[in-house]
């Protein structure tokens, strides 16, 4: 690799500000790492949340995106497990210690020290991005690379969020979009009902649902025709977590799934009690990426994706913004 070589990128320079197409020196990886040309990045709300300020904990300047396809080009030399040409996802979870009581039991997403791709680390709205070995996946074969992009988060998020529903029958998912769309086609293919709540008024969106296997679609206004045995909430809206704990019947559990959300109202008592369980949902496992890259071809998972240039990151993310967006947008540099 030339010591000169550059690559196009995005760049947040500050929050608030739009993405900027910037030239960045293109390093090689380290020991641990690879480096991977970026073939498709999906647009998260999280990016979203980064590039509004809304998340003030990252690194400036930053690539924003962490649902990234890519080919492996070159590895340290301390990487066996992947090989160059070898295609790879890389999700939000790009670092852990791997030595705080968080890593070593069992729940790294909490660690001590985690970084994460697109906020402290650079992102795949790039042409390359350098990434830990440890935290890049083999992704199925049936899926292309725009196609696999949201499974990367979107997908990652939802079934760990899917996880913590248990056993839950009747869920609820509060906000149909990216994550909404995968995880419907999961909790169906498992059995479950699922009742959609969509913006007030967003008819798409309840087809949308529908169409995808829901038992029922309205707007979170409404009350389901059932009483729910947990509900998932992905929309940003605190006001959600009282609207859902009164729709969730005794014993049941609302889990916040987005990594940021409006302040949560006062509610009275009598809705949590019966021992309802309200919890979140923070990042991802290793074990999350294995179990559901695995699953997602035998349901299988149809993710809906509108793919878009590069240069096209800052439309991509007022669009996102607006609620304009059937499935996900797809970066493809």
């Amino acid at each position: 690799m030339s010591e000169c070589a550059t690559m196009t990128a995005m760049q947040l320079e500050r929050p608030g500000a739009a993405l900027r197409a910037v030239q960045l020196p293109l390093f090689p990886p380290g020991a641990s790492q690879v480096l991977v040309r970026v073939h498709a990045c999906a647009v998260c709300r999280t990016d979203l949340h980064i590039v509004d300020g809304d998340l003030s904990q990252g690194s400036y300047p930053i690539v924003p995106g962490h649902e990234i396809v890519g080919t492996v080009v070159a590895r340290g030399a301390q990487v066996e497990h992947l090989h160059e040409g070898q295609r790879v996802g890389i999700p939000w979870l790009g670092f852990t210690c791997g030595g705080c009581r968080f890593c070593l039991g069992g729940q790294e997403n909490l660690c001590e020290s985690a970084r994460f791709t697109g906020y402290h680390l650079p992102g795949g709205y790039a042409q390359y991005v350098v990434a830990d070995a440890r935290y890049s996946f083999a992704l199925p074969a049936r899926y292309s690379d725009v196609e696999a992009a949201p499974l990367l988060c979107a997908g990652l998020i939802g079934y760990r969020a899917l996880r913590m529903a248990g056993e839950a029958r009747r869920l609820g998912i509060f906000g149909f979009g990216a994550a909404a769309h995968i995880v419907t086609q999961v909790a169906r293919h498992q059995g479950r009902e699922v009742f959609a709540f969509t913006r007030p008024g967003d008819e798409a969106a309840q087809r949308f649902a529908r169409e995808l296997g829901a038992a029922w679609a309205g707007d979170s206004t409404q009350a389901p025709p059932q009483p729910l045995e947990a509900a998932i909430i992905f929309a940003p809206v605190g006001a959600l977590v009282p609207a859902a704990l009164a729709m969730v019947d005794k014993g049941g559990s609302v889990i916040c799934a987005g990594i940021h959300m409006s302040e949560i109202p006062t509610f009275p008592y009598e809705l949590l009690w019966g021992e309802r369980v309200v919890r979140s949902v923070a990042n991802l496992t290793r074990r999350d990426a294995e179990e559901f890259l695995a699953l997602a071809p035998q349901v299988p998972v149809r993710t809906e994706t509108e793919a878009l240039p590069l240069h096209a990151a800052n439309q991509a993310l007022e669009r996102l913004r607006r609620g304009e967006v059937r499935g996900a947008l797809v970066l493809t540099p």
